[in-house]
């Protein structure tokens, strides 16, 4: 049996031909991943912290090198701005107070006017430095003896609104909301019947817990990477095909 091979066309543009579309289908096959593992981390954050964690999610930032022109070697890099906190939850880290301190400071859900924060004076917590310049600053120990909760006097202020609602004032340093509660007055009554309300947690250690997997995130996209482009090269060269 005798077979005969014959090539139609420039052997050299054909071959160029294809190394265009292999450098094309290559682009697009890491753009994509990159796309994709980016995406994937920032839904790790939402989903372990909730929606108020899409500031830190959205630090998750990509791109794609070359960033212009085509390349049979391309490369896709993703990161985040804030890679102490990202590697904080992503090891599970052990916390210490530093600096031969005894504890560490955590601000409580009342430690932010109206619970909330970044808006204006009325929305910064009370730093401990201003605790201990006030002098009403107090602590009341944990039952299991590890830690306290530092506390400030609770007073009334002056009723505001059309329905006087009732302001309560930690220590004369902040106020703290009774806003998006059900029952809001009583819940206020019942803090005033306290007295107090706690703004710190003092503890010597925190472990935090393993929230995210940025390693497992990158070992996934690594192994999707060779199918897409392939997928992507066959389309390639289907749409450059005479």
């Amino acid at each position: 049996m005798r077979l005969a091979v014959r090539i139609v066309g420039d052997l050299r543009q054909l071959l160029a031909a294809e190394v265009r579309a292999s450098e094309r289908a290559a682009m697009t096959a890491i753009r994509a991943e990159t796309e994709q593992v980016k995406q994937e981390l920032r839904r790790q954050v939402t989903s372990s912290f909730g929606g108020n964690a899409r500031g830190i999610a959205n630090a998750w930032r990509s791109q794609v090198f070359p960033r212009s022109g085509q390349s049979l070697r391309p490369a896709g890099l993703v990161w985040t701005k804030v890679p102490n906190v990202i590697d904080a939850f992503e090891r599970g880290a052990l916390i210490r107070a530093k600096g031969g301190r005894k504890f560490l400071a955590i601000p409580t859900g009342f430690n932010a006017a109206r619970g909330r924060r970044g808006r204006g004076e009325k929305g910064l917590r009370v730093t401990p430095a201003q605790i201990v310049a006030s002098g009403q600053g107090f602590l009341r120990p944990f039952q299991s003896g590890r830690g306290f909760v530092w506390c400030l006097p609770l007073r009334q202020g002056e009723q505001t609104g059309r329905r006087r609602r009732t302001r309560l004032v930690a220590g004369g340093l902040t106020e703290i909301g009774t806003g998006n509660r059900k029952g809001r007055e009583a819940w206020a009554r019942g803090m005033l019947q306290r007295g107090m309300v706690p703004m710190f947690l003092l503890l010597p250690q925190v472990k935090l817990a393993k929230r995210l997997d940025v390693k497992g995130a990158a070992e996934r996209g690594l192994r999707r990477l060779p199918a897409r482009f392939v997928a992507a090269w066959e389309r390639e060269s289907r749409g450059s095909a005479p």
